[in-house]
């Protein structure tokens, strides 16, 4: 047996723990039953029956399906299935200074493409009331020139707006969730900072595009506004 074969052999074996193992099967077999939120699992000695393994090794998984939020303790019931925070965990760990310089790069991206493609849910849910909002967020930033640098203040005053128009709960928790990296990424240095930028749609000029346009104005509208946030990450 050549090395190189030898090695990739080791590759293939699974150095995963007995309770690593058994967290994954445990979700699967939720799963195989069809258990939905507020449904009750099965008892410890139970899965310990099915799954071949001590109680220890199911109470320890179990404990993990409770920290990630997939099932928690009812009384007189046992463990229930429940919806999980989805960003909760994701919260704890989404420490900026504590991230490489390529996954602050990629989260922010997500944030561009997730502005880009609201549009549809501004223009279903978005009321007068909100257009004046806009305006009055608006009224006092500085004219677009190609010597512009976004103001960070202005940037998540605006579009922290859009996010709580498009009245999607979870969006605006991913939003939130991320605030704490786009000031970091803006504050970093990790943008390229360029002498000349691109003159791009402003805010006041998308917020006439949400009056009197339409979503592909919009769409179109804020990929020019985010143009430059594009140019400094990837040039």
């Amino acid at each position: 047996m050549t090395l190189a074969l030898f090695k990739k052999e080791l590759d293939t074996i699974d150095t995963r723990s007995l309770v690593d193992k058994v967290e994954d099967r445990l979700v699967n077999l939720l799963m195989e039953r069809k258990l939905s939120v507020g449904d009750v699992i099965p008892k410890e000695m139970e899965l310990a029956e099915t799954l071949g393994v001590s109680r220890t090794v199911i109470r320890e998984a179990l404990t993990r399906l409770r920290i990630l939020g997939l099932i928690e303790s009812k009384k007189k019931k046992g463990s229930v299935i429940t919806s999980p925070d989805l960003f909760g965990m994701m919260a704890k760990s989404l420490n900026p200074h504590i991230l490489d310089e390529d996954t602050l790069k990629e989260i922010f991206e997500i944030r561009l493409v997730l502005e880009i493609g609201m549009a549809d849910l501004l223009f279903h849910r978005i009321t007068k009331e909100d257009i004046q909002q806009l305006k009055n967020i608006v009224a006092d930033e500085p004219p677009v020139t190609q010597y512009h640098l976004f103001n960070v203040e202005h940037e998540i005053a605006f579009h922290g707006k859009l996010y709580e128009i498009s009245n999607n709960l979870t969006l605006k928790k991913f939003q939130k969730m991320l605030l704490p990296v786009f000031d970091y990424v803006h504050h970093s240095g990790l943008l390229k900072k360029q002498s000349l930028l691109k003159t791009f749609v402003s805010h006041k000029e998308l917020v006439d595009i949400l009056e009197h346009g339409d979503p592909e104005k919009f769409r179109n509208g804020m990929r020019s506004h985010l143009e430059n946030h594009f140019a400094r990450i990837f040039e």
